[in-house]
C-alpha cells in the first residue's frame, strides 16, 4: 500500500466543499495535535471543481512550453472564486520545472452554478507570450457533454474535433479589428526636432489626399496586408482596453491589450498576439536553415545520435531534447541525408533553433 502524507494539488476543492483549512490540519497533526473531528462529523456542502492552468501546447501533444509571460491577467476574485498560483507577469518560465502555472477553482451551490462561475473565471484570464492550455481548458468546461456530466476516459477522444479544433484561416473581420487595435494602441513618437510634426502622429495623414495607413500583420503563423482608410467601413473605437467594433449592425466588445510592439486581442474565446511584419525579412528568413529540423522547447541537447552524412529513414531518432523533467525525440520527418548538425551533447538551446539540416533523398 502506498500512503502519501503531502497535500495533493486538488485539495482546494476538499477546502472549498468542507470549509476547512487542510494546510493548517497538517501542521497541527505535525506538531502531534490530535484532529478537531471525526471524519462523520465533515461537512459537505455545494461543489467544486478545479483545473490546473499549464504553459503546454494542446495542439501539439501538450508539449510544455518555455518562454516569457509577456501578459498575465488573473480573474477577478469573488465569492466562490479562488486562484492559486506562483507567477506574475514578466517571469520566465523555464525548462527546469513542472510547468503549472497555477489553479482555478470554482464553488457552487450546485454543480452547474460552479461549472458557470469556473467557466467566466476562464475567459476573464489572459495570458500572453507562450502556449498554454487555458482555452483547451475553456472548451471541456462549456461542452454540453461536460456540462451534463457525460464523462469517462473517452470523453477527450470522443469529442477531440471540438476540444481540439484544426487551425483555422482567420477571418476579414479579425483582421479588420486586429489593425484597428494595432494602430489605436500605439503612441505616436514625436520628432526631437519638431515636435509638432503631423508626420509623427502616425494616422496615415497625405497632404492632398484622404488619410490611409498600410500595415503589414502577423498572427499564428498566418499574415494580411491591410490598408485603413477614412471612413472605414469596419467600425472600431479602442477605449482602454477594450475595443469596441460594429460590423454589419453587430456591436461586440474585445479585450485588447498592447504589450510592446504586440497586440493581444481577445477574438471569439481565443487571446491571439497580433505583430506588425516586414514582408522582405520574411522571404529572406525562409530561405535560411531550409529542410531544417528546430528546437520544439527550451532545453538541454542530452544525446546526438546522427552524424554529418549519414543516411536515415524515416522516423529515425536523431536528437534527443531534455526539458521539463522529460526526453523528446527529434525523429527525420521522411527518409534523407544529414547535411548539417547545429548542435552537441550538453549544449542548452532554445525554442526554434535550428538542430539538424536533413536534405531529402
Amino acid at each position: 500500500m502506498e500512503m502519501n502524507t503531502r497535500l495533493q494539488v486538488e485539495h482546494p476543492v476538499t477546502e472549498a466543499i468542507t470549509g476547512l483549512d487542510l494546510v493548517a490540519w497538517q501542521i497541527r497533526v505535525a506538531r502531534g495535535e490530535a484532529l478537531p473531528m471525526t471524519q462523520a462529523q465533515v461537512p459537505l456542502i455545494g461543489h467544486a471543481i478545479e483545473v490546473r492552468l499549464y504553459a503546454e501546447d494542446p495542439g501539439n501533444d501538450f508539449l510544455p512550453a518555455t518562454g516569457r509571460l509577456e501578459l498575465y491577467r488573473e480573474s477577478a476574485p469573488g465569492e466562490g472564486r479562488r486562484v492559486d498560483s506562483g507567477v506574475e507577469e514578466g517571469d520566465e518560465i523555464s525548462p527546469f520545472y513542472d510547468p503549472m502555472l497555477g489553479k482555478l477553482i470554482a464553488w457552487g451551490e450546485d454543480r452547474e452554478q460552479a461549472r458557470l462561475r469556473l467557466l467566466s473565471m476562464l475567459d476573464e484570464f489572459a495570458i500572453g507570450g507562450l502556449k498554454t492550455n487555458i482555452s483547451f481548458l475553456r472548451r471541456i468546461i462549456g461542452h454540453p457533454a461536460f456540462a451534463a456530466a457525460e464523462l469517462d476516459t473517452g470523453f477527450i477522444p470522443r469529442y477531440q474535433e471540438q476540444l481540439l479544433p484544426a487551425p483555422s484561416e482567420l477571418s476579414d473581420e479579425f483582421w479588420q479589428a486586429a489593425a484597428q487595435a494595432f494602430v489605436q494602441s500605439q503612441q505616436s513618437t514625436p520628432r526631437s526636432d519638431d515636435l509638432s510634426s503631423p508626420w509623427a502622429i502616425g494616422n496615415g495623414l497625405r497632404v492632398g489626399l484622404p488619410s490611409e495607413i498600410t500595415l503589414h500583420l502577423s498572427c499564428e503563423g498566418q499574415d494580411r496586408a491591410l490598408t485603413l482608410g477614412a471612413p472605414n467601413t469596419h467600425s472600431a473605437k479602442l477605449k482602454g482596453e477594450q475595443l469596441l467594433t460594429e460590423h454589419d449592425g453587430m456591436r461586440r466588445q474585445h479585450r485588447a491589450i498592447r504589450r510592446g510592439d504586440f497586440v493581444y486581442l481577445q477574438w471569439e474565446g481565443e487571446l491571439r498576439r497580433i505583430e506588425s511584419y516586414d514582408p522582405i525579412s520574411a522571404v529572406e528568413a525562409s530561405h535560411s536553415h531550409h529542410g531544417g529540423l528546430t528546437a520544439p522547447m527550451n532545453g538541454s541537447i542530452v544525446r546526438v545520435l546522427v552524424e554529418t552524412g549519414q543516411s536515415v529513414e524515416a522516423g529515425a531518432q536523431l536528437v534527443v531534447l531534455e526539458a521539463m523533467k522529460m526526453e523528446h525525440s527529434i525523429r527525420a520527418p521522411h527518409a534523407g541525408v544529414i547535411k548539417a548538425l547545429y548542435c552537441q551533447e550538453g549544449e542548452m538551446v532554445s525554442e526554434g533553433s535550428a538542430l539538424v539540416e536533413l536534405e531529402e533523398a
